[in-house]
């Protein structure tokens, strides 16, 4: 288990944290959850960005024109 970690929501912060703990959700679980989806938001974004860049360069394009062409023979 980490260390405890403390911090100073301000006022939007805590009206967000109320949402999760209607349902008696303790804070440290949704703080630990809220943290965890933030994580893999921005992965996703970052995937998304990196796809959008490939997708971008006429060179990945046209290398990966050719994997598909090739996947295509191979099935052939």
């Amino acid at each position: 288990m980490t260390d405890a970690m403390s911090f100073r929501p301000d006022e939007d912060a805590l009206h967000a944290l109320s949402v999760p703990m209607r349902d008696g959700t303790s804070v440290s679980a949704a703080v630990c959850a809220a943290l965890i989806e933030a994580a893999a938001a921005r992965g996703r974004q970052l995937l998304r960005a990196e796809a959008a860049a490939l997708a971008a360069d006429p060179g990945d394009r046209a290398h990966s024109a050719a994997v598909l062409k090739d996947i295509e023979t191979l099935r052939s």
